[in-house]
């Protein structure tokens, strides 16, 4: 099944990979000398975000079918307060469009984790939009981090429609989602699971239908 999801991956990227690399480009190119008080330059810096936004989708689909140790040359010393309020900052409006509130009690001391920032915030970011997702008419998205021993212990739990229990073991497999076709692909907790597990940590899940949804995030503290 793996060796499948590898295939697909493999295929996917060059298909992707290859338009974007021309709107990345030509989105540039139109950046260029361009007036910063001009409205449509904002315009083309979100088209420009957004494409790199999807090259490391499709990058994180890729290390889907080949997990691996991370490599020394890309980690850096993150603070997952920082981390947390980043990928908050980014989705906020979306939030309050949807009624959801957002309640966040970090650890007032850094929290210091060694690893790959933008595949740390992938992983926030697919539990913040499961849980916006889950919460239609609103609730509350809590965040939290704290240091647990040798471990960074980072939570984020939704007031929402929850996870039936009969298929709570099967969330991490690749392409399983209990969305509404057309609403999930079921690739984005197999991807954060995966991340986690690069990074010598565990993910784990609680949950209680028409309660909500909690995932606890452990990793190891940088030295």
């Amino acid at each position: 099944r793996m060796a499948s999801i590898g295939l697909l991956a493999a295929g996917l990227a060059h298909e992707v990979k290859t338009p974007l690399t021309g709107v990345s480009s030509y989105t540039q190119m139109l950046l260029t000398g361009a007036d910063a008080d001009d409205p449509r330059t904002r315009l083309l810096e979100k088209i420009e975000q957004q494409t790199f936004r999807a090259a490391r989708i499709v990058n994180g689909l890729l290390n889907l079918s080949r997990p691996g140790a991370v490599g020394d040359s890309e980690t850096t010393t993150c603070d997952c307060n920082t981390v947390v309020n980043d990928v908050v900052a980014l989705y906020l409006h979306q939030f309050d469009m949807q009624r959801v509130k957002v309640r966040r009690e970090l650890s007032p001391e850094p929290v210091l984790v060694t690893g790959v920032e933008q595949k740390l915030q992938q992983v926030l970011l697919n539990l913040f939009l499961n849980a916006k997702d889950a919460m239609p008419r609103g609730g509350w998205l809590s965040l939290s981090t704290a240091v647990d021993g040798e471990y960074a212990v980072v939570a984020v739990a939704d007031t929402g429609t929850g996870i039936p229990a009969d298929v709570l073991d099967r969330i991490y497999d690749p392409f399983f989602t209990t969305k509404p076709i057309g609403r999930g692909t079921g690739l984005g907790l197999s991807i954060a699971y995966g991340i986690v597990r690069e990074h010598d940590g565990t993910i784990e899940c609680t949950s209680h239908e028409g309660q909500g949804t909690r995932f606890t995030i452990r990793l190891p503290l940088a030295s």
